[in-house]
C-alpha cells in the first residue's frame, strides 16, 4: 500500500465567513479555524485565521491563553495600545506592518486614516507553535512540509498556483488561501507565481515534540 500523499486545501476568499467579533465591536472574514465549531466566539479551535475589519477605534477582544498575530493588509494604518507597563503604542504601518501579542492583554486600537483590514492568526500554544513570515512571490517557491505539521499561504496579491499535491495544479487569486499537509512522509509543495504571500507554519508545540 502507499502511503498517504501530500494534499492541499483551497480556501477561496469569497467563501470566508463573516462573523462578529467576540466583543461585538466589528466583524470578520474567518479563513479557518481547527476543531469544533468555528466563529471568534467559539472555545473549540487551536488555531485561527481571519481578515478583521477595522471601522473605527475601539478595543479588541480579549482571549486568555491565545497568542496573535496582526499584519496590516489594507488602510493608512493602526496603533495598539495595551494595558499595564506597555512602552506602546505599537504602529502597524503600510504596506504591511505586523505585531505579535498576547491575546489576554486588552488592546486599545486607534485608526490612522478611515478603515483597515489586517490578517489576524490566533494560536493556542499549549495546543500548536504558530509561526509567520512575509515573503515576495516571483517565480517558483518550494515548501517542505513535515508530517504532523501544517503549512497555510495566504495571496496577499497576484496569481499563483499550487502543485506537489494529489489531482491538478490549484489556481489561487488575490485574497485566497490554501492549506497544506503531508502524509505518512514528508511533503513537497511547489508554489509558482508572482505577487506576495503569507505564509504560516503550525506545528506541535515544542514540549511535544
Amino acid at each position: 500500500m502507499q502511503p498517504p500523499a501530500a494534499h492541499a486545501r483551497h480556501l477561496p476568499a469569497n467563501e470566508y465567513r463573516r462573523v462578529r467579533w467576540h466583543n461585538g465591536a466589528g466583524w470578520t472574514r474567518e479563513i479557518h479555524a481547527t476543531g469544533r465549531g468555528g466563529g471568534e466566539a467559539s472555545e473549540a479551535w487551536d488555531w485561527r485565521l481571519s481578515i478583521a475589519e477595522i471601522a473605527a477605534d475601539g478595543d479588541y477582544s480579549v482571549f486568555p491563553g491565545v497568542e496573535r498575530e496582526q499584519v496590516l493588509l489594507s488602510g493608512d494604518g493602526l496603533q495598539l495600545a495595551f494595558d499595564g507597563s506597555d512602552p506602546g503604542p505599537h504602529v502597524l504601518l503600510p504596506p504591511h506592518g505586523r505585531l505579535r501579542f498576547s491575546g489576554g492583554r486588552l488592546a486599545h486600537c486607534r485608526l490612522l486614516g478611515t478603515r483597515a483590514e489586517v490578517f489576524n492568526l490566533m494560536w493556542r500554544p499549549q495546543a500548536v507553535s504558530a509561526q509567520l513570515w512575509h515573503r515576495p512571490l516571483v517565480g517558483p517557491m518550494v515548501v517542505f512540509v513535515d508530517p504532523g505539521s501544517c503549512w497555510v499561504v495566504y495571496l496577499i496579491a497576484g496569481q499563483a498556483t499550487v502543485s506537489g499535491s494529489v489531482g491538478a495544479p490549484l489556481r489561487l487569486s488575490m485574497g485566497d488561501t490554501v492549506l497544506l499537509g503531508a502524509g505518512a512522509q514528508r511533503g513537497r509543495h511547489v508554489l509558482d507565481g508572482g505577487g506576495e504571500v503569507l505564509l504560516v507554519r503550525f506545528e506541535p508545540p515544542a514540549d511535544a515534540q
